[in-house]
């Protein structure tokens, strides 16, 4: 589809900075634009890739200002890569869905769909399993029994989900993710471990998106729950009766040991590790590779192994690359203090 500068500026509520008919037709990158297409400026890095960009429009930032003559059409909006997303979004949803039910998949015929549901090749819908309308079942998909998965939710090829599992709608779980294996759990016994049944399940409210090879371990006994707004990258892993509070988000490979609770609106590094039975205080931020075995509180900036105040740690790695020097420094203090002493008791 073709729109006009002033026809995306009209949707975005922005201002149009040039020829308000110059027409694009898909996205491209500011350094890799072309003619025809429309691209962005959030970043301050990439300012100087606007001068020289061959994209016919680019969305900026309302406060931005030129330094020198621009050839592209501009956009000003109050934030560049929200007003992205938004274009994205809305072409996203005007691109032709999948429907209907692949020959060569495998539904039970006790199970319920909604309308407008696609299912792939070689997906496996269990008994009782309920889908709802307008979702998405790429193929190779696993849906297990007695499974429930709201409206407008996308599951992409070779996504498993264990049986008793709750999705919500408008949910996005990409390839290979897997929603409610058994958990780790064990109990220790004088000629060995005892497997502990994980007779629960996995809940995963709405507006939640789950990275590819993702896995989040179904409960003892109860639920593990992903609340609304939870966005997980890619190879993370959260086990057993977790509990993960709305619009928190997670870069690649964190790990959340059983039983911990994750507050609201956090934000995870990647790597991070957080011990069982910890809870992660409202709108803490975690940086890259910390390890956390203790309570946060609310607000919390930390990080580091084991994880101390973002200050202190920067602080902290100033004297790391120092401290060689210092313990010479320190050996030769030592060494005269004990001559010093030795004169002293001459004397």
């Amino acid at each position: 589809m073709t729109f006009s500068a002033k026809q995306i500026a009209d949707y975005l509520q922005g201002e149009v900075i040039g020829n308000p008919n110059v027409q694009v037709h898909s996205f491209a990158k500011i350094e890799e634009g072309k003619p025809g297409t429309i691209t962005f400026l959030s970043n301050p890095k990439y300012t100087h890739y606007i001068y020289k960009t061959q994209a016919d429009i680019v969305l900026v930032n309302s406060d931005f200002v030129p330094e020198k003559p621009i050839k592209a059409t501009m956009i000003k909006v109050p934030n560049a890569y929200t007003a992205l997303a938004s274009l994205l979004e809305m072409a996203e949803m005007n691109s032709p869905k999948k429907t209907g039910i692949d020959v060569q998949s495998a539904v039970a015929s006790s199970a319920q769909l909604g309308k407008n549901v696609y299912i792939g090749a070689f997906a496996v819908v269990e008994e009782n399993a309920e889908i709802g309308d307008n979702c998405q079942i790429y193929p190779q998909v696993y849906i297990g029994n007695n499974v429930k998965i709201g409206e407008n939710t996308i599951i992409y090829p070779g996504v498993k989900i264990y049986k008793d599992c709750i999705i919500g709608s408008n949910c996005i779980i990409h390839s290979g993710a897997v929603i409610g294996a058994e958990g780790f759990g064990f109990s220790r016994e004088k000629d060995g471990y005892r497997k502990v049944p994980q007779t629960g399940n996995v809940v995963i409210e709405n507006d939640v998106e789950i990275g590819a090879n993702t896995t989040i371990d179904r409960s003892v006994i109860g639920s593990t729950i992903i609340h609304q707004g939870v966005k997980l990258d890619n190879l993370i892993h959260i086990a057993h009766n977790c509990e993960i509070g709305e619009n928190t988000v997670m870069a690649a490979q964190v790990g959340i040991a059983g039983s911990s609770k994750i507050g609201e609106n956090c934000v995870f590094g990647g790597q991070v590790g957080i011990g069982g039975h910890v809870t992660i205080g409202d709108d803490s931020q975690i940086g890259g590779q910390s390890g956390i075995l203790s309570n946060t509180e609310k607000g919390s900036r930390i990080i580091g192994t084991p994880a101390i105040p973002v200050k202190n740690y920067f602080r902290s790695s100033v004297l790391f690359a120092k401290l060689p020097d210092m313990d010479r420094q320190l050996r030769a203090l030592e060494k005269e203090i004990e001559e010093l002493k030795k004169k002293l008791a001459e004397k």
